[in-house]
Order: structure tokens, then C-alpha cells, then sequence
């Protein structure tokens, strides 16, 4: 069963990955991708607003597939991880503001340098950043699945949202664990530095190495590539729409024979 769901629509790119072993984890992604298209209009920047609204609102949503369920069956829970191309009203121009719940990613690449912008919620991340373990052990360790945050595990949910100045090229990369978990930053960079100049292709490729190094979980890959303000170039997968929103490519795989149970909440 996929568990994973997706939304690429300009302004919104977003990647949710249903808890694998609990309650309806496939019905929680798909959940929060229905609260997104319900909440935020495609084809136009949004706001800040507007995306923590649909986030606290896809809380509820989940919330209440776990009261539908039978008793005593787990908590529905997703993760929830992505970028929305946002005007906050107060003249600074368009950002891009990263949101992340769980231990799905969104990755910045600058054609040199690629940048893990989202911070894990996981039992290893805290293990890692109180020192006790290296980030190779956590690799390894039997709680790398231990996620300590998702959508529909507590009453309220505590996103953590960042914004970055949309300028110039940018290529983020959005994806759920199921990459992050086969692929390394090292090889992840190689394949993004193959690209030629547009972002055609590049989801399938990634999708492709975490097939080739296991394929353990559902695997969904959205590459976002944006020039805002660039003109007079003809390559029209990296330049500006008619509408000033980026273009994006996306994959997804599901799940593979056997492989890993997937995420649960600590």
C-alpha cells in the first residue's frame, strides 16, 4: 500500500507520508493534500496565513479519521514537509517559506551545495543533536523510524516554517523518507548536479537510485525549480510561467516487496 501523498501545484509542493503500521495512514496523507487544494487557490502566490491555517486544519482532519475508526485501533498520523511560494504583505517581496512536520525533507541545491533545510523530528535527530550518536549511527540505529511529531498525533501540531527570499534560480527538493533513508546528501548531490538546466527528469532519477539501494518504503520525490524575475530565455522549464510561479517535476513509487514498517510516533 502507498501511504505516501502529494501536491505539486504552483505555489504549493508539499510531500505527506502516511504513518506505515497505524490506522488508516494512507487515508492521513491523502487528507492533508485535500485540506491544501480546499484551503489554498493553484496558479497564485498564497500567504503565510493561509499555509498554517490549511497545516493546523489538515491537524483536524487527521484528527478526526482516528474518532472515526474502530476503538482501540492506533492514532492516524502522517508527516507533512514542503514549500509554498508566499507573499507576506508587508513589501518584502515573495518567499519561499519551508514548512516540516515528521522526518520527511525539503533540501535546497544551489548547483554546488546541497542544504537540508527542514529539521527532523525524530527520536535519532534528538540523539544526534544532544551528541550521544553521530549522524552515521543514526543511519543504523533500531529508533530511526521514531518520529516525535506528525499530523493528527496531538490536538494541536507545532509546524516549523522558515522563509527564504524568492530570488534568482532556486531547486528544492521535497521528498519523503523513503529517499532520504536509501540515498545519501553525497549521492543525492551527484544526481542533481547532472541536471542540465531544467528539473525534467530528475524526480525519476532520484526515485531510481532509492530503488537501486533498496526501495525499503514508499518513495515520493517533487524537484521545485524556480527563476523569479529572470527574462529573455527561451527555456521555458526554468523561467518564469505567465503567472510568475515555478515549474516542478515529480515522482512517486510505492512501496516494494517486504522493506521497512515505516514511521511511528514516539
Amino acid at each position: 500500500m502507498n501511504e505516501d501523498a502529494y501536491l505539486a501545484e504552483a505555489p504549493l509542493y508539499l510531500v505527506a507520508d502516511g504513518m506505515g503500521g497505524h490506522a488508516r495512514g494512507d487515508a492521513a496523507s491523502r487528507a492533508v493534500v485535500e485540506t491544501f487544494r480546499r484551503h489554498i487557490e493553484a496558479g497564485k502566490p498564497t500567504s503565510p496565513e493561509q499555509v498554517l491555517d490549511a497545516i493546523h486544519t489538515s491537524n483536524d482532519a487527521v484528527r478526526a479519521l482516528s474518532a472515526e475508526g474502530e476503538e482501540g485501533t492506533a492514532v492516524a498520523g502522517t508527516t507533512l514537509t514542503g514549500v509554498a511560494l508566499v507573499d507576506a504583505g508587508d513589501g518584502s517581496g515573495f518567499h519561499w517559506m519551508v514548512f516540516n512536520i515528521g522526518d520527511s525533507r525539503v533540501y535546497s541545491w544551489d548547483g554546488r551545495t546541497l542544504e537540508q533545510l527542514s529539521v527532523d523530528h525524530s527520536a535519532v535527530q534528538e540523539l544526534v543533536d544532544a551528541g550521544l550518536i553521530s549522524a552515521d549511527e543514526a543511519e543504523r540505529h533500531p529508533d530511526r523510524n521514531v518520529i516525535t511529531r506528525a499530523i493528527g498525533a496531538d490536538d494541536v501540531v507545532d509546524p516549523d516554517v522558515w522563509l527564504i527570499p524568492a530570488t534568482g534560480r532556486q531547486v528544492f527538493l521535497v521528498c519523503s523518507d523513503g529517499l532520504s533513508k536509501e540515498v545519501d546528501d553525497e549521492r543525492l548531490a551527484h544526481i542533481l548536479a547532472g541536471d542540465t538546466g531544467h528539473a525534467a527528469g530528475l524526480a525519476g532519477e532520484l526515485v531510481d537510485a532509492a530503488l537501486e539501494h533498496g526501495g525499503r518504503d514508499n518513495i515520493t520525490v517533487i524537484v521545485v525549480e524556480s527563476e523569479l524575475g529572470s527574462t529573455g530565455d527561451d527555456d521555458e522549464t526554468t523561467r518564469d510561467r505567465p503567472d510568475g510561479l515555478p515549474r516542478s517535476t515529480e515522482d512517486t513509487t510505492p512501496r516494494t516487496d517486504g522493506g521497512d514498517r515505516g514511521d511511528v510516533p514516539a
